[in-house]
């Protein structure tokens, strides 16, 4: 009986030990949420225009995706640009996680279509935008936050 307590002892200092090894060999950081970053370059004279496509439609649809759990947040932010390729204002958008992005279009896409009545008006209204601004490219990173 002896035996079989100091061989368990022995096995539970043993299994104490490997966890701690395990430990010091995982990440030094945990991964959070996932950031997109879009940006933009307005047309000539188009930068309020496009805002108030922004705070109207676009802000709709993002409220609702918020809604469902598919957006965390949203921003924009303005900037200054030096050239005319540079961006003058950054769209952010916050996703829970990189999961969220599993089926993520037609989810989006119900969305868009609720707004805008049909995928045919919201394909026009896609058309019209590009009238409005370019966009320049976008950007996804994810959000480590350490231990």
């Amino acid at each position: 009986m002896l035996k079989i307590i100091t061989r368990l002892a022995a096995l539970a200092v043993l299994s104490l030990g490997a966890g701690a090894v395990l430990a010091q060999d995982s990440a030094p950081y945990t991964e959070g949420a996932v950031v997109n970053v879009s940006s933009v370059r307005t047309e000539p004279g188009q930068f309020n225009a496009y805002m108030r496509y922004l705070a109207g439609p676009y802000r709709k649809i993002m409220d609702e995706a918020k809604a469902q759990g598919l957006v965390t947040d949203y921003s924009f932010y303005a900037a200054q640009p030096k050239n005319p390729g540079e961006p003058d204002l950054y769209l952010v958008t916050v996703y829970p996680n990189f999961a969220v992005f599993d089926g993520l279009d037609d989810k989006m896409d119900a969305i868009s279509n609720k707004v805008w009545g049909s995928m045919s008006a919201s394909e026009t209204a896609e058309v019209d935008r590009e009238k409005l601004r370019k966009v320049l490219g976008s950007e996804l990173l994810r959000e480590l936050t350490l231990k």
